[in-house]
């Protein structure tokens, strides 16, 4: 099993243990949720602030051309670091927040990223919802990534 399968895999098991993923009871409006060939059409063109919630691991392997990595936001140590990814970014600015580690309505890392830029004032944030995963719903599509293992055609 190639090493981000297994870590879909792995997050997947622990992501089915939550009973509050995304799609859950989310704290954002209809009008706040983008969907990936949304974004995709974005990806160097004006070009929002994006942030990537999920895993390190993931974010390393493949991401949104641009995104920038703000670590896990199901701990403190991701919010934290959500946090300072943020800090000088204007309020009004338009923020896109994706994970992509599992399927939508198991995602830990979505609604405490969103509930944390909310609560600091920010404005102007969407959502990207993935319905599967990352890997799924995002590179083989052909959309652009980058990464340690992002082939050159997806460049």
């Amino acid at each position: 099993m190639k090493p981000v399968a297994a870590i879909l895999v792995a997050v997947g098991a622990l992501a089915a243990q939550q009973p509050d993923g995304a799609a859950i009871n989310p704290p954002w409006s209809s009008a706040e949720v983008i969907h990936a060939a949304d974004l995709a059409k974005m990806v160097g063109k004006n070009q929002p602030r994006v942030f990537q919630v999920g895993f390190a691991q993931l974010y390393k392997s493949k991401h949104v051309p641009g995104s920038i990595y703000a670590g896990p936001a199901l701990s403190d140590e991701g919010l934290a670091a959500l946090k300072k990814a943020v800090a000088n970014v204007p309020k009004d600015a338009q923020i896109v927040l994706y994970c992509g580690c599992c399927p939508w309505d198991h995602c830990p890392n979505m609604k405490p990223a969103y509930k944390l830029l909310h609560g600091l004032g920010y404005s102007k944030i969407k959502i990207v919802e993935i319905p599967n995963n990352f890997a799924t719903d995002w590179v083989e599509k052909g959309y652009p990534v980058e990464g340690n293992t992002a082939s050159s055609h997806g460049n």
